[in-house]
């Protein structure tokens, strides 16, 4: 459990962002240790040295992106969002639920494949405060949990106005 729970608060959702979500950055480090293997060998670098160059740096990729993935954490609960983001040093995002305007997820070409996405939670804060669950698995449960939490389900109690019963008339 990674934050500090009131009485009464519950766990809704915790994850971290999807391994899948780090593939593309993994695929870069394996390309960069190509170029920079190639690039040994052009110096007359011999073969042991060009296959250790390009094994450190392909380790290096791999230690760094499963730091960022673990080093990332997303909790929903029934009262609140968090993300927090670090080891050493931290940053810590938390919005209480009832600030939660919409709930959209966005899925590239890439992302639908991979079966990953982000989910944008639009607040009552200013438009420069990102609220993000970036690179989730299954994005579509992740606001749908929200959806549970936060009661939206229930037509009319975050709305403009109450459900309305079939075939009866607002008042004027």
């Amino acid at each position: 459990m990674n934050i500090n729970l009131s009485p009464g608060e519950q766990v809704i959702f915790e994850g971290h962002p999807s391994w899948r979500a780090i593939l593309g950055f993994y695929l870069k480090g394996v390309v960069i240790a190509a170029v920079i293997g190639v690039i040994a060998k052009l110096f007359d670098t011999s073969s042991a040295t060009v296959f250790v160059i390009v094994l450190a740096i392909i380790g290096l990729t791999v230690l760094i992106g499963f730091i960022k993935r673990v080093a990332t954490t997303y909790t929903i609960t029934n009262r609140r969002l968090n993300i927090k983001r670090g080891i050493i040093s931290r940053e810590i995002q938390e919005t209480r639920l009832e600030r939660v305007q919409n709930v959209n997820y966005r899925q590239s070409v890439y992302q639908r494949v991979m079966q990953i996405g982000d989910v944008d939670f639009d607040t009552a804060a200013t438009d420069d405060y990102n609220f993000v669950f970036a690179g989730v698995a299954d994005p579509g449960d992740v606001v749908h949990r929200v959806d549970q939490a936060t009661g939206t389900a229930a037509a009319g109690t975050h709305g403009l106005g109450e459900a309305q019963q079939p075939g009866r008339s607002e008042p004027a």
